[in-house]
């Protein structure tokens, strides 16, 4: 399958939340040689990202996705353990360039202006579905950069930089799902922030 080569510049609207769980009730996640999960008075912490990429970056597509906050050298860093989206090129592409574990899956969200909902339908998992609603909106862009550690299909490390700048809100958000692996770590939780960053503009690899 045909994907565009590193980078992707993308762009849209996305819900990122922040999570605290019991480090000894993460799933088996595989993670590159080297890197450990960041571990705090025994709580791991997980980001969830929904986000919808709009035309205008060199794919539009729907994601649903989860990250680890992991331990890379001396520095902190993130690294994608299971990840959904709607298109086959950016499934193609997001294993083949930067090893980012991607599924299809079908996937559904809505905005209304001040929050939106959102639904992942796949094989193997069951529904996961979300909601949420600004709380405060904030008025400036937020430039943000972080990295991934990814494993390649050929098993050598992958560092993957990211830089993405968006009009941020805060707000609520409440994920509900099955207890079917490897999504019963959400569906026992409530994540403790969460924030909009709409009309982002960013990039992805180098």
């Amino acid at each position: 399958m045909p994907f565009p080569p590193s980078p992707w510049h993308l762009t849209g609207d996305m819900v990122v939340s922040l999570w605290r769980v019991p480090a000894d009730g993460l799933p088996p996640w595989p993670l590159p040689g080297g890197v450990r999960p960041w571990v705090v008075r025994r709580r791991a912490t997980l980001l969830t990202f929904w986000v919808d990429y709009r035309p205008g970056g060199v794919l539009a597509y729907r994601e649903f996705l989860i990250a680890l906050a992991v331990r890379h050298g001396r520095g902190l860093a993130g690294s994608t353990v299971a990840a959904w989206v709607d298109d086959e090129r950016s499934k193609a592409g997001g294993r083949a360039l930067w090893g980012i574990p991607k599924e299809l899956g079908a996937i559904m969200l809505s905005t209304d202006g001040r929050g939106g909902r959102g639904e992942l339908t796949a094989d193997g998992i069951p529904p996961v579905r979300v909601t949420y609603r600004d709380m405060l909106r904030l008025p400036f862009r937020l430039p943000v950069r972080a990295h991934l550690v990814q494993r390649l299909p050929d098993g050598t490390e992958c560092r993957v930089p990211m830089r993405i700048s968006g009009r941020p809100a805060l707000g609520r958000s409440r994920v509900t799902t099955g207890a079917g692996a490897p999504l019963s770590v959400l569906a026992r939780h409530r994540p403790l922030l969460s924030v909009a960053l709409r009309d982002f503009h960013g990039v992805v690899g180098n």
